[in-house]
């Protein structure tokens, strides 16, 4: 195919979350022919696995300027500014009206999987005119594998389908794998899923904002079902650590998840184990024993009935076998923005905007944006990856200017990650209201992981 054909097919987007929609109002702001590859029956299919939570970012921080744009073109209201929507509210009030814009809605394939990415008939060892050589998509839609070409590709298909396993070393086990009945990943619907958790003793896994999140609401059952039991296993050296900026914070929902789980320990609803690093799980007479160590020793919780498992989520490359990338080995993020949000790098610190520089990829016209540009790191900004889609686009449609461009302000968050003996933010060095080592940003949602992409 020559130069000139490859360049009248469409700009590919894998996943339809906010950012891969963003994407899309970028391009149609440009002029630019696309095709988007939704895997769920619905555009936010991700987010509506969380639909249920109360977003801690009010509506100003999660939508995007085109995309916003083209809506008020149509006659739709924007929400209030400073309200906070849940997760569902944010599909069904944004972007399903977003999706349902005739612009969009014709170029959107749902229930459509995007299974593999190469370069047309060339392997990723192959060099000679690989620049000039269009991408090949491998979808499954309906049945079928159906092969889309085109000559960019944005991958905004986030991580919320790959979560973290429960062992502290990331490793999977035939053991877990067993007892996933009896395993939520994310942030269980505890009102929706009353009869699941009430009267059982439940483990919640994890220090994000999901893991809290989950605690809040057992904690609640368990005030309507006092035989409940709750135990809390995260491997900070001090439960303090994770109550965040809490008044500090500049979005006040997210501090008050700080002040409320913080509240929840000292009345002593729940049984908190840390650091708690866990090695192993099984069943045993008809429950769940976690192991692990703890001050250097083995520690078995018996009796578990049903565990939560908030641990974070990692992206799925495996897709992308064919396409040559330059990801960070640890953090598993874009090369160049690992060591901006690496924890073992820095403690604290505020991720500075970034755009297609920084997430370009030795594969020409290829990108990584939204959540899953980030990795395995929990700092993950749904305006960040509004910028990210904004740079890009203006990047691939010549408006080398604009790519350069920063367009982005972020609230301050007064949060602070502790796992560096250095931290600014330790007990001996505690954390000041007009410190500027407290900013690092956190999700806009409530969890630690991938929805949003």
């Amino acid at each position: 195919m020559d130069q000139i054909k490859k360049q009248t097919l469409p700009v590919a987007i894998i996943g339809g979350g906010p950012v891969g929609l963003a994407a899309a109002a970028q391009l149609i702001k440009k002029g630019e022919p696309f095709i988007l590859f939704e895997a769920g029956s619905s555009v936010g299919s991700s987010i509506l696995e969380w639909g249920h939570v109360r977003m801690f970012s009010p509506w100003q921080y999660n939508i995007d300027k085109a995309a916003k744009e083209l809506l008020e073109k149509s006659g739709w209201t924007s929400p209030k500014e400073q309200e906070l929507p849940t997760g569902r509210e944010l599909v069904e009030n944004y972007l399903v009206p977003l999706n349902n814009l005739p612009e969009i809605k014709e170029n959107i394939l749902l229930n459509a999987k995007v299974v593999g990415v190469a370069k047309k008939g060339l392997d990723k060892l192959k060099t000679a005119q690989r620049d000039h050589a269009p991408f090949q998509l491998y979808v499954e839609k309906d049945g079928d594998t159906k092969v889309f070409e085109a000559k960019a590709v944005i991958d905004s298909s986030g991580t919320w389908t790959n979560p973290n396993p429960i062992l502290s070393n990331g490793i999977w086990t035939k053991a877990e794998k067993t007892l996933k009945h009896r395993i939520f990943y994310g942030i269980p619907n505890v009102q929706e899923l009353e009869e699941r958790y009430k009267n059982k003793t439940v483990m919640v896994i994890g220090s994000g904002h999901s893991a809290i999140n989950a605690l809040l609401e057992l904690a609640a059952l368990k005030a309507k079902f006092q035989d409940t039991g709750i135990h809390w296993v995260l491997r900070k050296n001090r439960v303090q650590d994770v109550y965040g900026g809490q008044e500090r914070d500049g979005l006040p929902a997210r501090g008050e998840l700080g002040i409320n789980i913080q509240r929840l320990v000292e009345s002593k609803q729940i049984t908190v184990h840390t650091p708690f690093y866990i090695s192993s799980v099984k069943e045993l007479n008809g429950t769940i024993m976690v192991t692990g160590e703890s001050g250097n020793e083995e520690v078995s919780v018996e009796g578990i009935d049903e565990i939560v498992v908030s641990t974070g989520f990692r992206p799925d490359v495996t897709f992308l076998n064919e396409i040559r990338l330059d990801m960070d080995s640890a953090v598993e993020s874009v090369e160049a923005l690992a060591p901006l949000i690496d924890p073992n790098i820095h403690s604290c610190g505020t991720v500075r905007p970034h755009g297609e520089a920084e997430l370009r990829q030795p594969e020409k016209d290829f990108y990584i944006v939204g959540m899953k540009s980030y990795g395995r790191a929990p700092t993950f900004l749904l305006a960040t990856g509004y910028e990210q889609v904004r740079s890009v686009v203006a990047y691939l449609t010549g408006d080398l200017e604009a790519a350069k461009e920063v367009q982005l302000e972020l609230p301050e968050t007064g949060v602070c990650s502790t796992n560096i003996v250095t931290s600014c933010c330790t007990s001996e060095n505690p954390v000041q209201e007009t410190s500027s080592c407290c900013s690092v940003p956190v999700r806009l949602e409530i969890k630690s992981s991938s929805c949003c992409g």
